[in-house]
């Protein structure tokens, strides 16, 4: 079944239920997002931030200026992701189950919704918990539905923002973003562990290469199937990624290919991408096909490596959605995070009280360094605040700055995802 069809029919279920359950569970609907308001999920943001406040502060000092250079990074992939354009798309929406012709990308459904959930819920309770580590209280907190994408939501209190202090804006906008760049390194150390330990025992041996999804309206679609193992293209082995590879960059627009599976032999006519019409395409995404070798089937049996190999897929999903929508977020434009933060960088006001503030926190973050890098370090850093000081800004004009901004982002993305996804989406029209 198409994965639509998933969405669309647990749309239906889940509304239809939220309908009748929503005066008895405090669910509100408001357009495509339910929302359930709970105090429960305060209190655990509560005990989060109240267990190790010290740590949080600390985790998000560390994060500012590499939240920063994640900015910039961002900034500088999205004006190169214009070049890359005319030659391969690299930027897609991200919906797990779904196969747009062409795009980047493709999520499975499970492990896919999955972490799209820990991204959303992370992200939501990062800003929670570095509100109430600051001292601002949170409005309302609570689990929602936008559609069927699963998530979370955190309404810390906008007044007692408003009356913040710059650092502590910063810690909290930086919040969401650096807590899924954070979870992102865990899930990352997390398959580095278990393709460790699977590559060291030699758990597993590849036989072919495997179909994970194929692509709606592309060549392929009605010949071959997903979970049908490739052993061969035009009489050329493919027993690995590497092999594959070899094999398909071979192939040109028209070809007649002969591809061999363990349910037979199939012949496929290359057409053109749909994003590159210069490049051949089949329309099959693939990946090594595992069996367990024989001396871990005898050691470990079939159920340990099954699991693990489920694990190392899901914390993959984690990790790739983590870390993307995470950095996406640092993107410098309203109303994504990195435009609250751009907006507060460029307003912020360097008060003599505040200079020593700053000048306190270095201090104690570099006080184990020698003491020539320590005088460097704060004739460089006092230099900053020096300039800051002296081209402070308007908020007129850093108001009209942060529109212009966030206007030409908008328009790039727009640019990148009309180019990305159109010519894909008209194929299945």
């Amino acid at each position: 079944m198409n994965a639509l069809w998933y969405y669309v029919i647990g749309f239906i279920v889940v509304w239809v239920l939220a309908y009748l359950l929503k005066d008895k569970y405090n669910i509100t609907m408001d357009g495509i997002v339910l929302m359930l308001k709970t105090d429960k999920l305060k209190n655990v943001i509560d005990r989060i931030a109240n267990a190790c406040p010290r740590f949080w502060k600390w985790y998000m000092n560390i994060s500012i200026p590499v939240g920063i250079f994640l900015i910039i990074l961002m900034v500088v992939s999205l004006v190169w992701s214009i070049q890359l354009m005319f030659e391969t798309p690299t930027v897609s929406l991200i919906l797990p189950g779904v196969d747009i012709p062409g795009s980047p990308i493709y999520i499975p459904f499970a492990s896919g919704l999955i972490a799209l959930a820990t991204v959303l819920i992370i992200h939501e309770g990062g800003h929670g918990i570095l509100s109430r580590v600051e001292g601002i209280s949170v409005d309302s907190v609570g689990l929602l539905l936008f559609a069927i994408i699963p998530g979370a939501f955190v309404e810390p209190n906008q007044d007692e923002i408003d009356k913040a202090n710059g650092i502590s804006k910063l810690r909290i906008y930086f919040a969401g973003p650096m807590f899924n760049v954070g979870l992102a390194i865990i899930a990352l150390l997390v398959v580095a562990g278990i393709g460790g330990f699977l590559a060291t025992e030699n758990v597993y041996t590849t036989d072919g290469m495997e179909i994970s999804s194929v692509v709606p309206a592309s060549p392929a679609e009605g010949i071959l199937s997903d979970g049908m193992v490739i052993t061969q293209v035009n009489n050329q082995t493919t027993l690995n990624t590497t092999s594959y590879t070899k094999a398909v960059n071979n192939t040109h627009i028209g070809d007649n290919l002969t591809i061999a599976t363990n349910s037979g032999t199939y012949n496929v006519v290359t057409g053109s991408n749909p994003n590159n019409s210069t490049r051949p395409y089949i329309g099959i995404r693939t990946q090594e096909h595992k069996i367990v070798s024989p001396e871990a089937r005898e050691k470990y049996g079939t159920i340990l490596p099954a699991i693990l190999s489920q694990l190392e897929e899901l914390f993959s999903m984690i990790f790739f959605l983590n870390l993307a929508v995470g950095t996406f977020n640092l993107l410098p434009m309203k109303p994504l995070d990195g435009g609250l933060i751009l907006e507060e960088l460029i307003n912020i006001k360097i008060r003599p009280d505040r200079r020593k503030q700053f000048n306190d926190t270095l201090n104690h973050y570099t006080r184990k360094l020698p003491m020539n890098m320590r005088c460097w370090i704060s004739r460089r850093f006092n230099t900053v605040l020096n300039f800051i000081s002296h081209h402070e800004i308007s908020e007129k004009k850093s108001g009209v700055m942060i529109r212009t901004i966030s206007s030409i982002i908008m328009v790039i993305i727009v640019m990148l995802l009309i180019y990305g996804l159109v010519p894909g989406l008209l194929d299945l029209l």
